[in-house]
């Protein structure tokens, strides 16, 4: 199978919270980036850019009756960054998760440059 992007979990923000739900969770949202890693145009029922924010993603999965959102953003073109992730209870993303998601990928983005520093 050839992959159109790579996808992978920024230390263990994301994988914290995925190792503690539901299996049938865990395997809805395999598969969500499992399509985000195949499909070329991704539906933005799944996969889509946060508004106000410089480079921000929201990954969307609905298992059963709730909501799961996943941020992420992008480096070196097609590589997909893992950050926090949340199930979502309300209209409106939390403000204390988006901020997170921010310092997140700021950390992220200051690591990848610190270590292109030559010693």
């Amino acid at each position: 199978m050839i992959y159109d992007r790579q996808v992978i979990a920024y230390k263990n923000y994301f994988l914290d919270f995925y190792e503690e739900l539901p299996e049938n969770v865990q395997a809805k949202i395999e598969w969500t980036l499992n399509l985000i890693r195949v499909t070329r145009q991704v539906p933005e029922k799944y996969f889509k850019h946060l508004e106000g924010t410089k480079g921000l993603y929201e990954i969307r999965v609905e298992a059963s009756s709730n909501i799961y959102r996943i941020f992420s953003f992008f480096d070196k073109g097609n590589l997909i960054v893992l950050g926090n992730a949340f199930q979502k209870k309300t209209q409106k993303t939390p403000k204390q998760e988006l901020e997170k998601a921010i310092k997140i990928m700021e950390e992220y983005k200051n690591e990848i440059a610190d270590s292109q520093i030559p010693k």
